[in-house]
């Protein structure tokens, strides 16, 4: 049986910052890493951009290059999958039959992403953006002359995905279930923005629309199916509606937890010698008011790696980073800072016209989050009134003459 004295399962951003955070700090140990693909460590954000716009080689997106997890010490055991997790004995069951001990265990395995209820859902040509095969197998329709696209879903993935098709030439309708995209992470004058954006570009937006399911040829998709009848033609579909935590092992195992595994400000599950990180990692959040939430991004994945590390070290401290998110739209750099859940107020500063603007998030008069467009001083220096919770009056944030640090 494998055995090492820290097992990392998940080979993502989180995986891989703990394993390098353990070296950095002075780790001695063996790690032995563990990842359902076949590739080492690599970033995802570039798959739904760069990647899929061909801009980026593979290659260009590996996290270290291959040889670093050699020359750390770092082993990897790549192509298999955690199907159950013993806490007693401290072993963990692989889906070969394989099994591998740890001393202790770091859970980063991310999640899965979610799919369509309807009929039709389990057809050829229907796509996640999530790993380097699925965009893998999307670019290589897209070779074959796919040019009809339809996109579910009007968050991040979505509007990415959007954003890079209509550069390849593709006819793109993208359909969002809720009132406007983004609804749920950003206020309505940013929703109403992008909106704008991707229509100019000629993406066919709508929302409020509801699927019935996909229709297809009995092997691959040929439409999608809206609940008021109109059946939209499609040589591919992207499906983005979120994740679901890959806990299944864990949960089983008795650890505490539901839309993800429950850790506490050490990153600590409730099973002795468990540690979970990043977007499984279901934790009280100080920018959410102490709610309990996931952060579905590479800075938690990578502050609650080294969370983990400095409790496994002996030197525990608190996870307390400030979230931030970043998005790629066409010409459009938005940087995001806090966390705007819950905001009663919003601030626009700048003309969204120009393209270039910020919304800044208020609760009860005080800043908790910043949406910056093409405005990088503003996401800069509005980080530090986020994490002071500044109270500023309205009609000062809002001109834009003013450098949000004279105001702090």
């Amino acid at each position: 049986m494998d055995q090492a004295d820290v097992v990392i399962v998940g080979a993502g951003h989180g995986g891989a910052q703990a394993a390098i955070a353990l070296r950095q700090n002075g780790f001695e140990g063996t790690i032995l890493m563990i990842g359902r693909e076949p590739e080492p460590p690599y970033e995802r954000p570039p798959l739904s951009k760069e990647y899929l716009a061909r801009e980026k080689t593979f290659e260009r997106l590996y996290i270290r290059p291959a040889q670093f997890w050699d020359d750390k010490a770092v082993t990897l055991m790549l192509g298999h999958e955690v199907t159950a997790v013993d806490p007693a004995a401290k072993v963990l069951k692989l889906a070969s039959g394989d099994a591998v001990g740890y001393g202790t265990l770091i859970w980063a395995a991310g999640g899965d992403p979610r799919r369509l209820s309807c009929s039709g859902a389990d057809l050829a040509g229907v796509h996640a953006v999530r790993t380097r095969e699925d965009v893998d197998r999307l670019m290589g329709e897209l070779d074959a002359g796919a040019r009809r696209a339809v996109v579910i879903g009007g968050g991040y993935i979505g509007l990415e995905a959007a954003a890079v098709l209509t550069k390849l030439d593709c006819h793109v309708t993208l359909l969002e279930a809720l009132p406007r995209v983004l609804a749920r992470v950003a206020g309505e004058a940013l929703s109403e923005f992008y909106q704008n954006e991707h229509r100019a570009h000629g993406v066919d937006l709508r929302t409020g629309v509801a699927v019935d399911c996909l229709e297809g040829d009995g092997t691959k998709v040929t439409g999608v199916k809206l609940a008021d009848g109109t059946v939209l033609p499609a040589d591919l579909v992207i499906v983005g509606i979120g994740i679901i935590p890959s806990v299944g092992p864990l949960l089983a195992a008795g650890a505490a937890g539901g839309n993800g595994v429950d850790v506490d400000e050490f990153c600590r599950t409730s099973l002795p010698d468990v540690y979970a990180i990043g977007d499984c990692a279901a934790h009280a959040n100080g920018f959410a008011e102490g709610a309990v939430i996931r952060l579905e991004s590479v800075q938690n994945a990578n502050d609650m790696a080294t969370t983990a590390v400095r409790s496994i070290l002996g030197d525990p401290q608190p996870y307390k980073a400030t979230p931030w998110f970043w998005s790629n739209q066409y010409d459009l750099r938005l940087q995001t800072v806090g966390l705007s859940a819950g905001h009663d107020a919003t601030v626009l500063r700048g003309d969204p016209a120009t393209r270039s603007f910020s919304v800044i998030y208020l609760k009860q008069g005080r800043i908790v989050a910043l949406d910056c467009v093409n405005m990088v001083k503003d996401y800069v220096q509005g980080r530090k009134l986020v994490e002071a919770r500044a109270e500023i009056a309205p009609d000062r944030l809002a001109d834009a003459g003013t450098p949000l640090k004279e105001l702090a």
